[in-house]
């Protein structure tokens, strides 16, 4: 077992810092008491401008039904609720993290900073891999896990950061620590084999988990997930797409569990849109070449048959309307449209890039086809394939996380990995409802309230099921960035 220890030299750098403990703790009052404007428990303070993105491979109860907004909102606001004092800005509380500095001598790394100072108290176990091929990840996670304390702790709450290595024995190992150390909430573990291996004897002890997991089917009876889920990403899109005049819709997807997940969720959101999923197409992942699939969701070879038998008949009229005719189609490589409006592209990275820069090859044109993605396409530099400029996807809108990540270089002198927002968020919800009655902080119907939370990543709350539900944007891929297009709620409704 490891927890986060307090270092003897970081209590004379954190002097000027006491009064912060008394914020904190306010911070946490307010949390629990709800938002003013969104009728939301707050994780953090949210810049005061308007808000503008699986697995690694893969605050009190809610108020009483009130009334709607007039105006200006889409989710409930509870009547007679009284407003609660506003947030610290998170800026006044960026001191307490020591920041990375540069050791003595010129041309070495940036240090990493030491360990957080925290008190015991209330306990909470994070489990991640901080060992094993996810080691990156999951150091990186528990950093943003340690700001998260450094932003919200007081002195009567204890972190205990355990290694799962990677494996479900690992989690299991852990979770067993964990527990007998007297957690009492899990946050991870990463992947859903390490969570199935930690639930069972997580229930037998009463100690629920809030794992990073985006397989639903872990979630349930005191499992809780925090991974975002590419159904909600595909029904936000296809619902928009769908808003802007989009009837029918194909599919481009990776063989596997993912690509029939998004099949799946295509199919119940474009029947609930009103419209039809007219080409459904799998790939092989593991391809080199995506011809053969881009070519047959094109309908390329039977649209080239078309413009080659057209000609033929042309030119044997021979007659000057036809040969006018041959001219226009000079430049044409095929005959007729495909048969949708708008095409979505289930995947990321390199493979994504592939497959996209085949589309203009094999004739589907991005100008006419509204092309679509999953929230694997939140990453920078997508503008760099013309083909995807102008594409759809929805995702967390990313002014709060981009916050969060000039926070995290500051402090650790290194981006952080894009799921490291789910550790501080996760982390942040563990302490602020750890601040309420240690009866009842983590009771099903307190994480499950339905007004939810709104983190780094956005509002966020636990469905019955325990998977969780967000509030996206839909994004426009840019040349050099992607911007919003359709922002995400600030309140469920």
């Amino acid at each position: 077992m490891m927890a986060i220890q307090m270092h003897a030299q970081l209590k004379s750098r954190l002097q000027p810092f006491t009064r912060l403990a008394g914020i904190a703790a306010l911070a946490a009052g307010v949390v629990l008491s709800g938002c003013e404007t969104a009728g939301l428990p707050k994780l953090s303070n949210p810049p005061e401008k308007p808000q503008t993105q699986s697995d690694v491979a893969d605050a009190a109860k809610a108020g009483e039904p009130g009334t709607y907004a007039a105006s200006g909102g889409i989710g409930p606001q509870v009547a007679n609720r009284p407003t609660p004092p506003s947030l610290p800005s998170l800026d006044d509380l960026i001191g307490r993290i020591p920041q990375a500095t540069t050791p003595s001598g010129s041309g070495e790394a940036m240090a990493e900073p030491p360990r957080l100072p925290f008190a015991r108290g209330l306990r909470v176990a994070v489990l991640l891999p901080l060992s094993g091929a996810n080691q990156g990840v999951g150091a990186a996670m528990l950093n943003a896990a340690q700001m998260a304390l450094f932003d919200f702790a007081g002195n009567d709450f204890e972190l205990l950061a355990q290694d799962t290595k990677g494996t479900p024995e690992g989690a299991a190992e852990a979770a067993r620590l964990a527990i007998a150390d007297g957690a009492r909430l899990i946050i991870g573990p990463l992947l859903s084999t390490s969570v199935q291996a930690v639930s069972d004897n997580a229930r037998a002890a009463g100690v629920p988990v809030m794992a990073f997991s985006s397989d639903r089917t872990v979630a349930g009876d005191g499992v809780y997930t925090m991974g975002f889920f590419p159904g909600d990403e595909v029904k936000r899109v296809v619902k928009y797409a769908a808003s802007e005049g989009a009837r029918r819709f194909a599919l481009l997807a990776p063989r596997g569990a993912y690509g029939e997940t998004v099949a799946q969720a295509m199919n119940a959101a474009v029947w609930e849109a009103g419209g039809f999923v007219v080409e459904t197409e799998f790939y092989d992942p593991q391809l080199s070449d995506y011809s053969d699939p881009v070519k047959r969701i094109a309908h390329y070879d039977a649209r080239r048959a078309a413009l080659v038998d057209q000609r033929r008949r042309l030119e044997e009229r021979g007659d000057e309307v036809s040969q006018l005719a041959l001219k226009r189609l000079e430049n044409l490589q095929t005959l007729g449209e495909v048969p949708y409006d708008a095409l979505l592209l289930a995947d990321g990275g390199k493979r994504l890039v592939s497959v996209a820069a085949m589309l203009p090859f094999f004739d589907v044109d991005p100008k006419k086809v509204k092309i679509l993605g999953t929230g694997q396409w939140d990453e920078p530099g997508l503008g760099a394939e013309p083909a995807l400029i102008g594409g759809w996807f929805a995702a967390p809108n990313p002014d709060a996380r981009e916050a969060f990540a000039d926070r995290y270089v500051t402090a650790y002198g290194n981006r952080p990995h894009r799921l490291a927002t789910l550790a501080y968020d996760a982390t942040a919800l563990a302490i602020v409802l750890g601040g309420q009655d240690e009866g009842r902080s983590y009771t099903a119907d307190v994480l499950g309230q339905p007004g939810g939370f709104a983190g780094r990543d956005g509002i966020f709350r636990f469905t019955p099921d325990g998977t969780v539900e967000r509030g996206l944007a839909v994004m426009e891929v840019g040349r050099k960035s992607a911007q919003i297009i359709d922002p995400a709620p600030k309140a469920f409704p």
